[in-house]
């Protein structure tokens, strides 16, 4: 198995795991590689250090006080992000389509008031925000909407 840093345009870190560069380069040229936070194709492949085993564990001096890492912001940033989104997915009802006209039967209380997420085009999206119903536009990777793990 090879895994392999990842990275799309927009910046977005993130492993692949592979069979092989072959495969690699073969699902990246069919654009199945795609980044699991916007779903960009565009991906490139990252400088990382290869693991060797070369033998038995060699003794180690006395370990010096190990000094924590700081943490990337942007990778901060990207689980922050993802948790907010599981978070989203895990307590709302997916309305699809219906997303404009549910929201709209909500505000004005025809229908019980509840979490909900759907699609809407920006036209859709645009006349709620004026009729002064709060909507939010949430790019939700493809990887999210199957089953949540």
């Amino acid at each position: 198995m090879k895994v392999l840093n990842l990275q799309c345009t927009h910046l977005h870190a993130f492993e692949g795991w592979f069979g092989s560069e072959d495969d690699f380069q073969d699902q990246l040229g069919r654009g199945l590689v795609e980044c699991p936070y916007c779903g960009d194709t565009a991906i490139a492949k990252m400088p990382s250090a290869p693991r060797l085993n070369l033998g038995a564990a060699q003794p180690q001096p006395e370990a010096q006080p190990r000094q924590e890492v700081a943490t990337m912001p942007e990778a901060a940033m990207q689980a922050a992000w993802l948790k907010m989104v599981r978070h989203v997915m895990a307590n709302t009802e997916d309305v699809g389509e219906r997303f404009a006209e549910e929201a709209r039967r909500i505000h004005y209380g025809e229908t019980e008031e509840r979490g909900i997420r759907g699609q809407a085009s920006r036209e859709e999206t645009e006349a709620l925000l004026d009729e002064g119903i709060g909507v939010l536009p949430l790019p939700v990777p493809k990887a999210l909407k199957g089953p949540l793990q």
